[in-house]
């Protein structure tokens, strides 16, 4: 493998808060993760662990089992892929907060997201946690214990006295629950490094971050999403995270789930931009303090959001990313090898993919996909909203009343018979494929989100048509000859 690449661990995140795929789907892509250029997964459990005792609640109906665990962790290991756990501490909670038995420890009532770092309860919560993820991770390197995003800080009533008091103020209420877990996890695992999201981080004042004893206890990573990221302005943050203490610093860009809440399919050039400008963030920053980059993969903004691409649908995103961190730049020789691991002609990088064939796994999901989010919608539009006999015969106006010239049953139903016959036999490949891959409930999800509302509009105009149309005309039966006027 090259060495011009400036990150030496090079992660790929698996975010399983949504769709997470089945064990035997991630055999498949360890291989190809490796030999794209990845050394390691940062795996983000939320409810897919199988969390037990009187944390048994929160998981998932199809949350993985210990053994299986124990399977991906061998299988990680068989492709030369160092597992690095992450727990979320503060922020983002949704999966624990959700239940009415931990409520309680919810910052502000209405907003599960983030937990109250003044209930004793809470740090416990967290603590058994991270020993239950320990003890199926033993000897892991680093812990990520999240911490990001941990919106509302400060607006619950207990924080709000606090707050009140002397010299306290929200960074220093946030610096104080990030030492605590820390500290807690390298009392209990002195060989684990914790690592935090450092958006939390950005804006406190050096000197309050200096004397927060945090620079000692975590590995911060500054995490950008964006194509045109500030170059220059990370370079400075990195200086001023050197200047407070920080020994190590971790960079995180991503190959999905960055662009739009409810996106189907990812835009390859926007994040091949983003890790462009890491590659130049990283020549420009201080020497040897980047220990690597988590390349983020993220299946929903939040516990409670939609999903967002799925994992074989950013295959060649991440393909292209991993490459070009590997290889210090992009080029058409990058392209080429890409193409090669991934058995596709012709990759598309400034416009989203076509649905010719490819060979890696998951790539049937990503043509069948590709097919439903760029032709579906827009098929069904046409028929109803620009086809001139739906629209000047049949109109709303038609529909509520349900009247209809008769002819024009003969123009549209064919039309509407035909769209139907052909997205539900797509509708029934993809769901066989993405069974193969994911759980029920994800299936059920993606295809209800994405095709159900368009085949539904179909079912609705073929029913107002046979409502409108009704039974065709009976043939009057001739009257017998009774010699009397009828």
């Amino acid at each position: 493998m090259s060495v011009s690449s400036p990150f030496k661990m090079r992660l790929v995140h698996l975010d399983l808060k949504g769709a997470p795929p089945k064990v035997s789907y991630l055999a498949e892509v360890f291989p190809l993760f490796r030999a794209l250029g990845a050394n390691g997964l940062l795996i983000e459990y939320e409810d897919m662990f199988p969390y037990n005792g009187h944390l048994r609640l929160l998981r998932a109906t199809h949350a993985y089992s210990p053994s299986e665990i124990r399977e991906i962790l061998h299988l990680a290991t068989l492709s030369e892929l160092e597992v690095i756990p992450l727990v979320q501490t503060f922020g983002h909670m949704e999966f624990v907060l959700k239940h009415d038995a931990l409520a309680h420890l919810r910052e502000v009532a209405l907003f599960p997201n983030t937990l109250s770092p003044h209930e004793a309860e809470s740090l416990a919560l967290v603590r058994t946690m991270i020993g239950q993820v320990m003890e199926l991770h033993p000897g892991t390197r680093w812990l990520h214990i999240g911490c990001d995003e941990v919106y509302y800080l400060g607006e619950g009533e207990a924080s709000k006295q606090w707050l009140q008091q002397g010299q306290n103020n929200k960074a220093k209420l946030c610096l104080s629950h990030m030492k605590a877990v820390a500290s807690h996890v390298l009392a209990q695992h002195p060989t684990t490094t914790p690592l935090v999201w450092d958006d939390m981080l950005r804006a406190i004042p050096e000197d309050q971050l200096s004397a927060s004893g945090v620079p000692q206890l975590v590995e911060p990573v500054l995490w950008d999403y964006g194509a045109d990221l500030d170059i220059h302005g990370k370079a400075l943050l990195m200086e001023k995270y050197r200047e407070c203490g920080f020994s190590r610093l971790w960079a995180a860009s991503a190959f999905k789930g960055a662009t739009g809440a409810s996106q189907a399919l990812t835009p390859i050039e926007h994040h091949l931009r983003n890790h462009m400008q890491w590659l130049q963030v990283a020549g420009g920053g201080p020497v040897d303090m980047l220990q690597g980059i988590i390349v983020t993969g993220w299946q929903r903004y939040d516990h409670f959001s939609v999903l967002c691409e799925l994992l074989p649908v950013g295959i060649p995103s991440l393909a292209i990313c991993l490459q070009s961190l590997l290889r210090g730049g992009f080029a058409e020789d990058v392209k080429a090898r890409v193409e090669d691991f991934l058995g596709i002609s012709s990759l598309e990088i400034t416009d989203f993919a076509s649905e010719e064939a490819a060979s890696f796994p998951g790539s049937d999901i990503l043509a069948l996909v590709t097919q439903v989010s760029l032709q579906l919608r827009s098929s069904v539009d046409a028929l109803l909203e620009r086809d001139r006999y739906v629209t000047g015969w049949f109109s709303h106006y038609h529909r509520r009343r349900r009247l209809i010239h008769p002819v024009m049953v003969q123009h549209i139903r064919p039309q509407v018979l035909s769209l139907l016959a052909r997205w539900s036999a797509l509708e029934q490949e993809l769901q066989a494929a993405l069974r193969r891959v994911f759980y029920p409930d994800a299936v059920e999800e993606w295809l209800e989100e994405n095709v159900h509302p368009s085949l539904q509009r179909l079912q609705g105009l073929l029913q107002d048509l046979s409502e409108a149309a009704g039974p065709p005309p009976l043939l009057a039966s001739p009257c017998p000859d009774t010699g009397q006027d009828p």
